[in-house]
């Protein structure tokens, strides 16, 4: 079991419910699954809790008392078994909200991600300047040095766009986002000109939606799609004001594909994108 001082990870936690979600499947409840393992039914829970760790050998056992025959899915949950390795962002542990960790940790894992995004600029394409003014506009207020504690946060998480070997990105960004003056004209149109110069990577497409587009669904939240080794393993975020929400259920994946599907049709092809983020930079 992890020790009582450390938070369970997105990996341990999400090998959990995907432990859950098959033996839910499987029409078992926790007490028969158990019986057919050869553990109690509180193992069960803890193992589904993420609580428990498990071997590659005891997921297999688990897939097959399922009947699961996924073995791509099977062997993508045996890798998230063991002792799992804390991440860089575990330094932030006891200076952030959960919940911005877990994005960090989603980040880095990752295979590909899609963000959408109305009145910001996606976190990991932010400058440091526009990252500052943002973030100085938290409630509650936040201290400067806390504020620079989060942009520098903001600025380490960027590394997975940045890296060797980096993460495919596409950001689905309305008009609205590029007209924001987040810490006035001259931050804007700094901001603006990182944005095309990000989207000129072969890993990032940048399409905006125009205003003339119209109307669009969920077009009054940011949504990051984080697309896993298998789709089973996806994972959406939601950002509200109280933090971020993570939702994993394949309703739900099924779901935030089609808005973002739907967003991206409403967009202009990522030259065109480049050419519009242009002309607002040159009018600040």
């Amino acid at each position: 079991m992890p020790p009582s001082n450390l938070r369970l990870t997105v990996h341990q936690r999400r090998l959990g419910a995907e432990l859950r979600r098959l033996r839910e499947q499987a029409d078992l409840s926790a007490t028969q699954a158990g019986a057919l393992l050869g553990v109690n039914q509180p193992r069960v829970s803890s193992i589904e809790a993420g609580r428990y760790a498990v071997s590659a050998d005891r997921v297999r056992a688990m897939a097959r008392s399922y009947s699961c025959t996924d073995q791509e899915l099977i062997e993508n949950l045996t890798k998230m078994t063991g002792r799992q390795t804390r991440g860089w962002w575990e330094e932030y542990r006891e200076t952030l909200p959960p919940g911005a960790l877990d994005l960090a940790e989603l980040e880095h894992h990752a295979t590909a991600m899609r963000v959408a995004s109305v009145i910001h600029v996606p976190g990991l394409l932010q400058t440091r300047e526009h990252a500052r003014a943002v973030t100085s506009d938290a409630v509650p207020p936040l201290a400067p040095p806390d504020v620079e504690h989060r942009v520098s946060f903001r600025l380490k998480r960027q590394a997975v766009v940045y890296s060797n070997n980096p993460t495919p990105l596409t950001a689905i960004i309305h008009e609205a986002a590029l007209r924001m003056q987040f810490g006035g004209p001259a931050v804007a149109r700094e901001q603006l000109e990182h944005l095309i110069a990000m989207g000129e990577h072969d890993h990032i497409s940048v399409a905006v939606v125009p205003f003339d587009a119209g109307t669009f669904p969920s077009s009054g939240q940011s949504i990051v799609y984080f697309s896993g080794p298998v789709s089973q393993l996806d994972t959406v975020q939601l950002d509200t004001d109280h933090g971020s929400d993570f939702h994993d259920s394949p309703a739900q994946l099924v779901k935030y594909r089609t808005v973002l599907d739907r967003m991206e049709g409403c967009a202009l092809k990522p030259a065109e994108s480049r050419a519009l983020i242009h002309r607002i930079a040159q009018n600040l």
